[in-house]
C-alpha cells in the first residue's frame, strides 16, 4: 500500500521539491500552499502523514498542527512542520506539538529519513 502525504507549504517551488523527492521514493503526495482547505483534504485523501510549513498565510502552521492534534479524529495523524527559523524546535514541547521538525534548508536524505521514520511506526 503506498503511504499518502500531505505537503502544505506556501512556497510552490518547495512543494514541487518535495513532491519530487517524495514521489521518487513510493510516496503518494498530495500538496496545499495554503491550509484554508487542509482539513477538507486530510478528510478527502485521508494522508498518512502532513508535512506543514509553520508559516502560512493566514493561518500559522503551528496553530494548524494544534488543531490537528487536539482533534480526536486526527489526533495520532503524524505532522513534520518545516521551517527556516531556529527556535522552531521550541514547537516540539508545546500543546499539540509536531511529531518532529524539519529545518529549511533541508537536504534530501534528512527529509527522506523524517518522512521515514514517521511512517514506519
Amino acid at each position: 500500500m503506498t503511504k499518502r502525504i500531505l505537503i502544505v507549504d506556501d512556497n510552490e517551488l518547495m512543494t514541487e521539491v518535495m513532491t519530487y523527492i517524495l514521489n521518487g521514493n513510493g510516496y503518494q503526495v498530495t500538496a496545499l500552499n495554503d491550509g484554508e482547505n487542509i482539513f477538507n483534504e486530510i478528510k478527502r485523501i485521508h494522508p498518512h502523514l502532513v508535512i506543514l510549513d509553520a508559516i502560512l498565510p493566514g493561518m500559522d502552521g503551528r496553530d494548524i498542527c494544534k488543531l490537528i492534534k487536539l482533534n480526536r479524529a486526527t489526533k495520532n495523524l503524524p505532522v513534520i512542520i518545516c521551517s527556516g527559523n531556529e527556535d522552531i524546535d521550541d514547537a516540539l514541547n508545546q500543546k499539540g506539538a509536531p511529531n518532529d521538525v524539519l529545518h529549511k534548508p533541508f537536504n534530501i536524505d534528512s527529509l527522506i529519513e523524517k518522512v521515514d521514520y514517521q511512517l514506519a511506526a
